[in-house]
């Protein structure tokens, strides 16, 4: 997955830190095939991405109402 400029952001200020969580393993290994990920670490990094994503996308789509886009495809 692409990362967000916040990504490249977040890499540069921040190293991991090792957490002690109380997941579910069925949780774990649904996201694991979905996202296509080779270990839960990744996983769980890119489950993360991905709500931080969704919540840029939200804020995106909240900014642009009201604004008054042209259809460029009109008349095809």
């Amino acid at each position: 997955m692409a990362g967000t400029k916040a990504d490249a952001a977040r890499a540069e200020e921040e190293q991991p830190r090792k957490k002690n969580l109380r997941l579910h393993q069925s949780k774990i290994d649904e996201a694991k095939a979905i996202l296509d990920t080779t270990t839960e670490t990744e996983t769980i990094e890119t489950a993360l991405d991905l709500v931080i994503f969704r919540q840029e996308l939200i804020e995106g789509v909240r900014e642009m109402r009201g604004a008054n886009l042209v259809n460029l495809f009109d008349g095809e």
